[in-house]
């Protein structure tokens, strides 16, 4: 938050230079701490694959997952031992019973390597979207629709490899329906197919950029009324939902694993 504040005073500063960038504390301000920039250019073959701030996060947090639990594990006990390892055993028996074996069952187990990981992920980009001077990564519309075309692919092989390939899209279609409506049902289900995982992109990137939207505009508050009083009632607003923005993360990565396992276990077993 101090780091904000001291690239907002140079603009709130008086005398001209500070007048003529007013304007850059409204929207067009807010959404430039809230998109993706890039940080290195890089074209090989003609092809962008320049390195922007999202993408340097995913790492980061890659890199953190592959540390953190290669320490906590790195030596399989079937009780584990240390802090960090049951930490991290609580979450996971914590996902399985609850958000695993409700919908998946007995095939709990084949999917908790994808769910797990996604769980991680989305958590951990979150909660560093919270760190000052790193960004969302899941507040980027792209990385979000990238995490539900995993998702959606889960699916099509969970319901594929349970029901074959022709009994899978048969399924999809509601058993015992006259012959004049499947030309109606038939475009709504191949709709519907796609548009949960749409929905499963944007939930979570919607969400995650507007906690950084209201952050921002309260900060706008302050330099626009110009007042100690609105400025201590502001910061106690954004202290507030700085504090909310961790449950959120928290409330999101979980369910963006149970969307999964619920989409993931509606193709499996389609018969339930």
């Amino acid at each position: 938050m101090i780091a904000t504040l001291n690239k907002i005073m140079p603009l709130v500063g008086g005398g001209g230079e500070g007048e003529g960038h007013q304007e850059q504390l409204g929207a067009d301000f807010i959404m430039h701490h809230i998109q993706d920039h890039v940080l290195w250019e890089f074209h090989p073959f003609g092809y962008d694959l320049s390195i922007t701030k999202h993408v340097l996060m995913m790492w980061i947090v890659s890199g953190l997952m592959l540390f953190l639990f290669s320490l906590a594990f790195r030596r399989p006990k079937l009780v584990p031992k240390g802090r960090l390892a049951n930490f991290f055993e609580f979450i996971i028996l914590y996902l399985e019973e609850e958000t695993m074996k409700p919908y998946l069952g007995h095939d709990s187990r084949k999917y908790a390597p994808y769910l797990l990981t996604a769980f991680f992920f989305v958590l951990f980009c979150n909660l560093g979207g919270l760190v000052p001077g790193s960004a969302t990564a899941t507040g980027n519309i792209g990385v979000t629709t990238g995490l539900a075309l995993l998702t959606f692919s889960m699916v099509q092989i969970a319901g594929i490899k349970n029901n074959g390939f022709v009994g899978y899209f048969k399924g999809l279609i509601p058993p015992g329906l006259p012959a004049f409506i499947l030309p109606i049902m038939v475009p709504v289900e191949i709709v519907g197919l796609f548009t949960k995982h749409v929905a499963l992109a944007i939930r979570l990137f919607a969400n995650m950029v507007a906690g950084h939207v209201v952050i921002f505009a309260l900060l706008m508050i302050i330099f626009s009324f110009k007042s100690w009083g609105v400025a201590g009632i502001t910061l106690a607003g954004i202290l507030f939902v700085s504090l909310l923005e961790i449950l959120i993360g928290l409330i999101q990565a979980y369910i963006f694993t149970i969307l999964s396992a619920v989409f993931i276990g509606m193709a499996a077993h389609q018969d339930h």
